[in-house]
């Protein structure tokens, strides 16, 4: 029996959660449902997307994933169900579920009306029986027939060349850590071993192998977890320090010998 996890901007003083949890296992009392997040900012698909993007595929091969965010919106075309490296996701047919990947999933059905209702609280109504029937053995493919594209949604992409790397601030973590778009394959690539790294108007010259490899209240610069930049005040709240918040640009310059 695969694992459900649950995802979404419900937050955790209300009945929502406990209701669309309460519906899954009413269909199967044995299923194992796991808390990603509900403390998504309200209607935030970027934000969403991710931290599941970010976590999905630290998860067995064969997980069901089940994504609650502005599931009632105009933006919302539908429901759906993908398949994405191995992985099973069952959500709004609202730009979210595009972000997971750079490329298409290999599987993507559309939920027939047969398995849609009017309803205030889709997540309960509508996914969270699929998600716990698909969970239960079925196949996404038996609630709906194949949708030839998703609606998507661009997330900021970076801008290379042998002179420079621009990018932008994706997250701002609990700490107040600014994780960036730029990822580490990119860097190294180009990379001649002369660099300034420049945002808000801080100045770096090197990267730092861990957050505390520099002294509290000082400014670090790591490749995370994710093999992507990101930035900080050691002991201290990064963004509110340093002035950043979403989208703001941070810039590598690279400097290379006169040929």
């Amino acid at each position: 029996m695969a694992l459900v996890t649950f995802l979404s901007d419900f937050g955790d003083g209300d009945y929502y959660v406990p209701a669309v949890k309460a519906k899954m296992l009413s269909i199967n009392p044995q299923l194992n449902i796991i808390d990603i997040t509900h403390k998504v900012e309200a209607y935030d698909i970027a934000h969403a997307a991710f931290v599941l993007r970010s976590v999905y595929k630290e998860f067995p091969k064969g997980t069901i994933h089940l994504v609650a965010l502005n599931s009632t919106s105009s933006m919302t075309d539908g429901y759906i169900g993908i398949k994405l490296e191995e992985h099973i996701f069952v959500g709004p047919n609202n730009g979210v579920l595009s972000m997971l990947a750079d490329y298409d999933p290999g599987i993507v059905v559309k939920f027939a009306d047969i398995h849609i209702k009017d309803s205030t609280f889709p997540a309960k109504d509508i996914l969270a029986p699929i998600a716990a029937k698909v969970a239960s053995g079925a196949a996404i493919h038996d609630f709906g027939g194949p949708l030839q594209a998703i609606r998507k949604m661009m997330p900021r992409q970076i801008k290379a060349t042998k002179k420079q790397i621009v990018g932008h601030v994706l997250r701002m973590d609990g700490y107040g850590n600014l994780i960036t778009n730029i990822p580490k394959s990119v860097f190294n690539q180009l990379n001649p071993g002369k660099f300034t790294l420049e945002f808000s108007r801080e100045v770096m010259t090197e990267l730092h192998p861990s957050y505390d490899s520099v002294e509290p209240g000082d400014c670090f610069a790591v490749f995370n977890s994710l093999d992507f930049l990101e930035i900080g005040i050691n002991h201290g709240h990064g963004a509110d320090l340093l002035g950043l918040k979403y989208d703001s640009p941070v810039v590598i310059n690279f400097h290379r010998e006169e040929e």
